[in-house]
């Protein structure tokens, strides 16, 4: 879609390079231009195609098994999508045939693990079919290297962020997280949420849930997701509990920094004075 003309006079556009927000997007007469509406009407086509793209199970399963990961295909409690959309609370649990498997994977699998993993396709299977084994790449990279034990990956057809905690709950994990598609913005259809909550069970509500937001090409990258939802789950173990009482404190490399503990404070702060 072509640009509006550059035009020195407007500070806007200066602005708009920096951002996907919809500025300066000109005017015909009283109304936008053409280009403009169009525009609009694309990135609102592509965010509805998100939430009703069908969650391709079948190739992620593939593709876990490739790398030697098992997976288990389970169903929330909502029967098709148009239930899961108008039935909130049945993409939360799962139904009765999927908790029985876990319940006979428990069984055949006792002990619990430490991290519970969970993929549903939310709002957006288009963000679970294109950010999941890239992340997982970097979170079992990392957590392999601190000694957690992992679930298979679960796939949950119409779930949604609670549907993690019965998971959790019927593997015996000590904590849980699920990846799940975001619901869908004007400007990232494919927005990719992760949720972490510490000791679940049914009935947790968001507070007791951590968020790591905006996983994508566009968004937080890969490894720094992992990077923080690694120090959650080490600072969740340590001090027992998630949720809003847990905050998101991980150190980052940077460029301009070669020591991680030189990151403390607001980034968007200046540094204090020597």
């Amino acid at each position: 879609m072509d640009k509006p003309p550059v035009d020195p006079q407007n500070p806007w556009l200066e602005l708009r390079r920096l951002t996907p927000a919809r500025i300066a997007l000109g005017r015909s007469g009283t109304s936008l231009p053409t280009s403009a509406q169009l525009d609009f009407q694309y990135a609102h086509a592509q965010a509805r195609d998100a939430v009703h793209l069908p969650f391709d199970h079948a190739a992620l399963s593939a593709q876990l098994a490739e790398r030697g990961r098992e997976s288990l295909l389970l169903h929330s409690a909502a029967s098709d999508r148009n239930t899961y959309l108008q039935r909130p609370d049945l993409g939360r649990r799962l139904s009765d045939d999927s908790a029985q498997v876990l319940r006979d994977y428990a069984l055949a699998h006792p002990g619990g693990v430490d991290l519970a993993i969970v993929v549903a396709d939310g709002l957006s299977a288009l963000a679970v079919n294109r950010h999941t084994l890239p992340f997982l790449a970097r979170l079992e990279e990392q957590s392999a290297a601190d000694g957690w034990s992992l679930s298979p990956v679960v796939l949950v057809e119409q779930g949604r962020v609670a549907v993690a905690d019965e998971v959790g709950e019927l593997l015996g994990a000590k904590m849980v997280v699920i990846l799940i598609g975001e619901r869908p913005g004007l400007s990232s259809p494919d927005s990719l949420g992760l949720y972490f909550t510490y000791q679940p069970k049914v009935g947790l509500t968001d507070a007791q849930r951590n968020c790591i937001s905006n996983v994508r090409l566009e968004g937080l990258s890969y490894g720094v997701a992992a990077h923080r939802l690694l120090y959650l789950m080490r600072e969740a173990c340590r001090r027992q509990l998630s949720g809003v009482s847990l905050k998101d404190e991980a150190q980052l490399q940077t460029v301009e920094s070669d020591d991680a503990s030189d990151m403390k404070g607001n980034f968007l702060l200046s540094p204090p004075e020597a």
